[in-house]
């Protein structure tokens, strides 16, 4: 009875800091992720044998760190020219919504469909844009934040091994935390390059999809695409139908949204369903009732960017628990087949 008082509590406290605490721990988590990007493009720039014999750790980490800032720079900036072109193109929406409506009233030929117009005509489209493009721009506010903190976490790595001797006496306690450190690096490392290999191909493939239909901005909807495709079990939904409907929107006709829905969604399921697992494989070690358990979890307390990172710390959280006799058990529960290290 005591301990299960202590594990609410503990469990209370932490909820209430993810919650009040996220616009501090949203961008170092983010900086954390990056960091260990990082790391594996400087442990890719080690196999080259010049690079690895003449350049010293300091200059790989500045490089690592400035090729992924330049590429976060540059979405920025043409997520930010497309973002303008579908506010300027925006004006047209209330035009098609009404050739839709008519088009619907002629082949239901019901009065619902007039109630239905006048509550659409009192939608303002604009303002549900602007809503999911506010969603997106909030993690490039906080970017110089977290830039900030991979460099902490940086300038932290040179003396972490100094400090990791002085903090455990014993060898077998300094093996076992590094042994863990690695392994959460490693299984992380590994899900996000394989994540961002999938989830590119996956916005490419649809860009050329979105690009021959003729919708706006089609880098942007790839992009959107690409992006929700992190957020696990029903990000390649929502990633579907986000762009049909806009092109439901833009031309007022049913045959671009039928044809978005029909190529886009294909091209999730062949990647998603066939790519996706040979290449993952068991590696992330994280059953699919926890995944959405976590993901319901995650988005309840930091939204959108919690299903973003449920994954990931998902991961992270089972690695931990295993290291514990008491917790133990609920790292076995939360693994794919009940197996862990």
């Amino acid at each position: 009875m005591k301990n299960t008082a202590y594990f609410c509590i503990v469990a209370i406290s932490i909820v209430t800091a993810l919650i009040y605490g996220k616009s501090l721990l949203i961008p170092f988590i983010f900086a954390l992720l990056l960091w260990f990007l990082s790391r594996k493009l400087r442990l890719t720039f080690n196999r080259i044998k010049f690079v690895n014999n003449f350049f010293p750790s300091w200059m790989k980490n500045t490089v690592s760190s400035l090729v992924i800032l330049f590429l976060l720079v540059v979405i920025s900036k043409i997520l930010t020219s497309n973002i303008n072109t579908l506010a300027s193109a925006s004006q047209n929406y209330d035009t098609n919504i009404g050739s839709i409506i008519e088009s619907l009233s002629l082949y239901l030929s019901v009065d619902l469909v007039e109630t239905l117009k006048i509550q659409l005509g009192n939608i303002n489209f604009g303002n549900i844009l602007s809503l999911i493009f506010n969603s997106l721009t909030e993690l490039f506010g906080n970017l110089f934040m977290i830039i900030i903190y991979v460099l902490f976490i940086f300038l932290e790595e040179v003396n972490f091994h100094k400090k990791l001797l002085l903090a455990f006496s014993t060898k077998n306690k300094q093996d076992k935390i590094s042994t863990v450190i690695d392994e959460i690096e490693a299984s992380v490392t590994d899900y996000l390059g394989l994540k961002t290999l999938v989830s590119l191909s996956t916005g490419f493939l649809s860009y050329l999809v979105l690009l021959f239909i003729g919708i706006d901005a089609p880098i942007f909807w790839a992009f959107l695409i690409t992006l929700l495709n992190y957020i696990p079990t029903i990000g390649s939904l929502i990633a579907t139908v986000f762009p049909a409907t806009y092109c439901l929107l833009q031309f007022g006709e049913l045959y671009p949204f039928i044809l978005v829905l029909i190529l886009v969604g294909l091209i999730q399921i062949i990647i998603g369903n066939i790519l996706e697992p040979r290449l993952m494989g068991n590696s992330l070690n994280i059953s699919s009732l926890a995944t959405l358990i976590t993901l319901s979890i995650w988005g309840s307390i930091w939204g959108i960017t919690g299903m973003f990172l449920s994954v990931p710390i998902s991961v992270i959280l089972i690695i931990i628990l295993s290291q514990f006799p008491s917790t133990r058990p609920v790292a076995i529960m939360l693994s794919d087949k009940g197996e862990i290290n």
